[in-house]
């Protein structure tokens, strides 16, 4: 009897996945074992008495912090900040509600992205590379890649810009110091993954020092930010545009590739409690650094809107309120409520600037990673992927200056509304398909409310921005036979990118990543649901495969 339980276990238990249970560890579907999953096997007696299931809960959920403020930073960089500050000084506090709402979403979508990196082993750039054909999967990688791009590049120019407000620092000098500084401060993930996101967290709390400060010294009237907060109302010229902004700003899709690969640097018990023990502790993680951050653009909009609608604004202020960018708030907040508040900004936006790109080079590293599996040393890859996203940013502030480098923070957004749809739609797709998630996918309400949620962004955004294009080719000063020319460029494409659109959402997805225990063998099945691998009954928590590739980048020796 005992071989033949054996023998059911080892069916049930393959031994490529560590000896752990096969409801929740990932298939390599290629047929080789990855060098980045090293087995379980030989760490079983690190196992057999785990502290992790003595620690108090707390304990627990301070294990699992950091990803989550990693991911927060799309939501502070700068790029988002000059939308906050552009509402704010247009329509005051009304828009706030649209943050509110957009945040909301922004942690369903988040939540998403952790619980498909826990649940399956990789992350979404890997299951990408897995599921799609070959042009399919190379196509979805440039797409990924140039949104880092544009998503690196406000936050770039950015850090820039506070160099030069605080030192009087070239743009274009500041663009290089970014890139050299953010190489710097990655170098601490060869201390560990912990340090470097405790220094991001630190820089998340900075930022939210100084904007609260500012806050403290404005003093926005609660009940004109409460009402905006929780009224909607979209009233004055421009407001849908501004709304619109203020979403598209909200959720990045490099985002959604950083966060399920993120939460693979964390070992988390191979069993069901523990798999869900681990979505429920990033999920209350993730909620509270998008709260932070919630807070910190609350205090964005209000200060801007404060002082934008103040009455005894000059003629030149408000010019710059009309028209306000990451470059002139600092003047037009130094010229209203004095130089230590123009202080305060730029150091907020250093902070804002040097985290996010930080947390961009990453989302870099992991889709290259995931889509090429590139046999290069770690720190050659880091060094590439930071070398293609400053490039734009670098030859834009040189020949541009100032003004140049903020019409190209505006082009980045376009794009990133514009590439929202190749990361949202495959992780809507996977995190709902039993073939990659098995009994841990999306419940029927979640599907629902995040197919609705992110085809209703993806659909404004489209709209907005095709519009928005219609618009200018008609109204535009450039001859009919330029105008008939750039029409017959850019109509084709659009129906290209539509039709893709259409074959991301209706496409069935193939490739199992999932496999189901043998229900019949009601040993391996209770040892599945508790966590145990020990046929004897002693206790040995497995490990979902360590990423020790997500672990650490180390610079040359």
């Amino acid at each position: 009897m005992g071989s033949l339980q054996q023998q059911a276990t080892d069916l049930a238990l393959p031994k490529s996945w560590g000896g752990g249970s096969n409801c929740i560890a990932a298939v390599n579907v290629e047929g080789s074992t990855p060098e980045s999953f090293p087995s379980n096997d030989n760490k079983s007696s690190d196992h057999d008495h785990d502290p992790d299931h003595e620690k108090p809960g707390w304990r627990k959920f301070l294990s699992f912090v950091g990803p989550g403020f990693l991911v927060s930073l799309a939501y502070l960089d700068p790029g988002n900040l000059e939308t906050d500050m552009q509402a704010g000084a247009n329509h005051g506090y009304e828009l706030l509600w649209v943050v509110l709402i957009g945040l909301v979403f922004a942690l369903i979508i988040q939540s998403l992205a952790a619980n498909l990196g826990v649940s399956t082993g990789k992350h979404l750039s890997e299951l990408c590379k897995a599921e799609y054909p070959v042009l399919i999967k190379y196509c979805l990688w440039l797409l990924a890649e140039l949104a880092v791009i544009a998503a690196d590049i406000p936050e770039v120019i950015g850090t820039a810009f506070a160099l030069n407000i605080l030192f009087h620092v070239p743009v274009w000098a500041g663009v290089l110091c970014t890139g050299l500084s953010t190489l710097l401060l990655l170098s601490l993930q060869r201390y560990g993954i912990r340090k470097l996101e405790m220094l991001i967290a630190v820089m998340v709390f900075v930022m939210a020092a100084c904007f609260f400060g500012e806050m403290s010294y404005v003093k926005p009237p609660a009940t004109g930010v409460l009402k905006g907060m929780f009224v909607p109302k979209l009233s004055g010229q421009g407001a849908t545009g501004d709304a619109i902004a203020l979403l598209g700003a909200l959720v990045m899709p490099h985002n959604l590739f950083l966060h399920s690969a993120l939460v693979l640097s964390r070992k988390v018990p191979n069993s069901v409690r523990g798999i869900n023990a681990a979505c429920r502790y990033f999920l209350m993680e993730s909620g509270f650094a998008l709260f932070v951050a919630f807070l910190i653009n609350v205090a964005v909009v209000s200060v801007t809107g404060t002082v934008c609608l103040a009455d005894n604004l000059s003629s030149e202020d408000q010019d710059r309120c009309s028209n306000l960018t990451l470059d002139s708030a600092s003047f037009m907040l130094q010229h209203v409520l004095g130089k230590s508040s123009s202080t305060l900004y730029a150091v907020a936006l250093l902070a804002s600037g040097q985290s996010s790109t930080i947390t961009g080079t990453y989302a870099g590293q992991f889709i290259m990673q995931g889509f090429l599996d590139l046999k290069m040393k770690k720190w050659v890859r880091n060094l590439m992927t930071r070398s293609i996203a400053i490039t734009p940013s670098l030859i834009v502030s040189i020949i541009g200056g100032s003004q140049g480098a903020g019409r190209l923070i505006i082009i980045a957004s376009m794009i990133l509304s514009f590439e929202l749809p190749f990361a949202l739609i495959p992780l809507l797709k996977f995190s709902s398909s039993s073939t990659k998630m098995g009994p841990y996918k999306n419940s029927i309400y979640i599907i629902v409310i995040s197919w609705i949620l992110g085809l209703g962004i993806i659909g404004i955004n489209v709209y907005y921005l095709s519009t928005a294009f219609v618009g200018w080719l008609i109204h535009n000063d450039l001859p009919k036979v330029g105008n008939v020319f750039i029409g017959i460029i850019v109509f084709p494409l659009m129906a290209i990118y539509i039709l893709s659109v259409i074959y991301l959402t209706f496409r069935k997805d193939t490739v199992v990543t999932y496999i189901e225990p043998d229900k019949n063998d009601p040993t391996a099945q209770a040892r599945m649901e508790s966590g145990l691998s020990n046929l004897d009954g002693s206790f040995r928590a497995d490990n979902v495969p360590y990423r020790q590739d997500l672990a650490d980048i180390p610079l040359p020796e």
